[in-house]
C-alpha cells in the first residue's frame, strides 16, 4: 500500500507546474508526511492521557489540526465536502496560514530537543510548491489513507521513505550527496559497536542514514528498558547539517525511524572554531561520509589548524577534535586522500597518525557510491594513542557495481567477519606505520596478494585532486593579496 501511494503521490507532482524534479518530490510529499504523523503521534499521546484519566494539550491549534484544514470528516468518517477546501482556496490557506502558523514554533520554543522547536525549523525552511490546489488536496487524501499505527506500518514506511531518499540520489544533480548506500554504514557501525549511554554524533549528516542505522543496531540490542528508551530517544543520537532539504529530509528520516524529536541542529559545522571544542562538546562515537569536492572560503578555514579549502579535509579535522579521548570514529573518504603530496593533505595526515589509533582502512571499490565515480576509503581510528600498524582490508576490487547491482550486505560480510581477529588474507594486509614519514605520510598501501592489479602509474582521479588543491590555495592566496593592496588605497 505505502509503495503504491508513494508512487501516486509522484505522479500528481510530476503533473503540478511547481514540482521540477526528485528533490521537489520528496520535499513536498515530507512535509505532507509530517504533519499526517504529527497529527497520529497527538492521537496517540491524547488516548494515553484519556487512560489516566488526564486531558492532553494539544501542540496545534483546533484550527492547523489535520483533521480541521485537511480532512475534515462526516459521522461516518467520509470527506466532508462542505467543510474541505480544495483548489486556490487550499493553496491561500496552506501558503498564507498554515506554514507562517507552523514557522512561528520556533520562537515559541528554544529547546531544539522538542517537537515544537523541529515544527518551528522544518517550516521556516520550506515553501509549499504544489500549484495546483486540486493536486494538493489528492495528495493529502491519499496521504490519509496511510496506516501509522503499527510498528511494522512505521517500519515499511521508514524503508520506503529510504527509497525515496535513494532514488533521489540516483537521479543526479545534487541529490547523491544524501545518500551513502545502507550496507556501508550498516558495516562501519558493525565495526565500531555503539552502546547505550554513548553520545553518537555524525556533523554531516545529510539523510540522518548514520544515525537511523546507529538508532537501529543500538534498539536492537538494548534491553527495553524505560530508562534506555529514553536515553537512546533523547541523549544519543546528534547531527548537524547545512543545506536545507537535507536537514529537512534527515528529520523526517529519524522521526520515521521512531526517534520523536530528533537531535539534529540545522547549522554550517565547518563556521565552528575547532580550538574551542571542550570536552563537554566531544562524542564517544562519530560515524560519518562528509562531502567531498565542496570549497571552502579562507574566513571558514580560520576556524581550523589545517588550511585547506577542501571540505572533506576540514570536517576530519573537526571529527578528530570532537572525539572523546578513547572515542571510537568511522569516517568515509574520498581515496585520493591517502596519497595526495599536498602540503596541507600530508600535515593533516601526520595529525591524525600522531594524535589518533587509525587501527582500520577499509577500500571500497569504484560506483561504491551510485552516480559519482569517485573511489572511497573509510579510516577507523580511536582517539589518544598514536598510530602503530594499520590493518587494510580490500573488498573484492573486480566488483561492478551499478544501478541494476549496487553494493549489498553479502559484500561487506567478510570485512565485518575478518575486523574482529584482522588476519592476513588475499584481501587484507598489514603496514608497519613507524616508516610512513619518510614518505609523506601516505596511507595509500598496495593488496601484496595482488600484485596484477598495481600500477606505478598515478591514477587520473589523484592527479585531478591535487590540481584542484592547488588551484584552490592560489586562488585563495591571490584573493589576500588583492584585499591588502585595497586597503593600503
Amino acid at each position: 500500500m505505502f509503495e503504491q501511494t508513494f508512487k501516486n503521490i509522484d505522479d500528481i507532482l510530476y503533473k503540478d507546474a511547481g514540482a521540477d524534479s526528485e528533490l521537489d518530490y520528496i520535499e513536498q510529499t515530507s512535509w505532507v508526511l509530517f504533519l499526517r504523523y504529527l497529527d497520529e503521534l497527538e492521537r496517540e499521546k491524547a488516548d494515553q492521557e484519556a487512560l489516566k484519566g488526564n486531558d492532553y494539550q494539544f501542540i496545534l491549534d483546533e484550527e492547523y489540526r489535520w483533521p480541521n484544514w485537511a480532512m475534515p470528516k462526516t459521522a461516518d468518517g467520509k470527506l466532508d465536502h462542505h467543510k474541505a477546501m480544495t483548489g486556490p482556496d487550499l493553496v491561500k490557506f496552506v501558503d498564507l496560514k498554515l506554514f507562517p502558523y507552523l514557522a512561528g514554533f520556533k520562537q515559541k520554543t528554544e529547546n531544539p530537543k522538542t517537537i515544537e522547536y523541529k515544527i518551528g525549523e522544518i517550516f521556516s525552511e520550506l515553501n509549499n510548491k504544489i500549484k495546483s490546489g486540486y493536486n494538493l488536496r489528492e495528495i493529502i487524501e491519499m496521504t490519509d489513507e496511510l496506516p501509522f499505527g503499527s510498528s511494522k506500518d512505521k517500519h515499511e514506511l521508514s524503508h520506503l521513505y529510504e527509497t525515496k531518499i535513494k532514488n533521489m540520489g540516483n537521479a543526479g544533480r545534487n541529490g547523491g550527496q544524501y545518500y551513502t548506500p545502507r550496507p556501508l554504514i550498516r558495516a562501519i557501525i558493525d565495526v565500531i559497536k555503539p552502546q547505550i549511554g554513548e553520545k553518537i554524533y555524525d556533523a554531516a549528516c545529510g539523510s540522518a542514514g548514520f544515525l537511523c542505522e546507529a538508532y537501529a543496531y543500538m534498539y536492537d540490542r538494548m534491553d527495553k528498558t524505560t530508562s534506555n528508551l529514553k536515553t537512546l530517544q533523547e541523549n544519543t543520537l546528534y547531527g548537524k547539517e547545512k543545506k536545507n532539504l537535507a536537514y529537512i529530509i534527515g528529520v523526517m528520516n529519524m522521526i520515521l525511524h521512531g526517534i520523536e524529536a530528533p537531535n539534529i541542529i540545522h547549522t554550517n559545522t565547518l563556521s565552528e572554531n575547532i580550538r574551542v571544542i571542550q570536552e563537554k562538546d566531544r562524542y564517544h562515537v562519530i560515524i560519518a561520509n562528509p562531502p567531498f569536492g565542496g570549497k571552502e572560503r579562507k574566513e571558514v578555514q580560520q576556524n581550523f589548524d589545517i588550511k585547506t579549502g577542501e571540505t572533506a579535509f576540514l570536517f576530519l579535522q573537526h571529527f578528530i577534535k570532537s572525539l572523546k579521548a578513547g572515542g571510537r570514529a568511522g569516517i568515509v573518504i574520498k581515496s585520493t586522500f591517502l596519497s595526495i603530496m599536498d602540503t596541507s593533505v600530508i600535515s593533516l595526515r601526520k595529525y591524525l597518525l600522531e594524535t589518533c589509533h587509525l587501527h582500520t582502512i577499509l577500500d571500497m571499490p569504484t560506483k561504491t557510491f551510485l552516480g559519482a565515480g569517485v573511489k572511497t576509503s573509510v579510516l577507523f581510528f580511536s582517539k589518544g594513542e598514536s598510530t602503530d600498524k594499520i590493518w587494510y582490508y580490500q573488498v573484492d576490487p573486480s566488483r561492478n557495481l551499478g544501478k541494476i547491482d549496487p553494493l549489498n550486505d553479502k559484500d561487506m560480510e567478510e570485512f565485518i567477519a575478518l575486523h574482529k581477529t584482522k588476519p592476513i588474507t588475499e584481501n587484507s594486509w598489514f603496514v608497519d606505520a613507524k616508516n610512513l614519514n619518510n614518505t609523506g605520510y601516505k596511507l595509500y598501501a598496495k593488496n601484496p596478494s595482488r600484485p596484477e592489479m598495481h600500477s606505478e602509474i598515478r591514477e587520473p582521479e589523484e592527479i585531478l585532486d591535487e590540481i584542484s588543491i592547488i588551484y584552490n590555495e592560489n586562488v585563495s592566496l591571490l584573493q589576500e593579496i588583492i584585499e591588502i593592496k585595497n586597503s593600503n588605497l
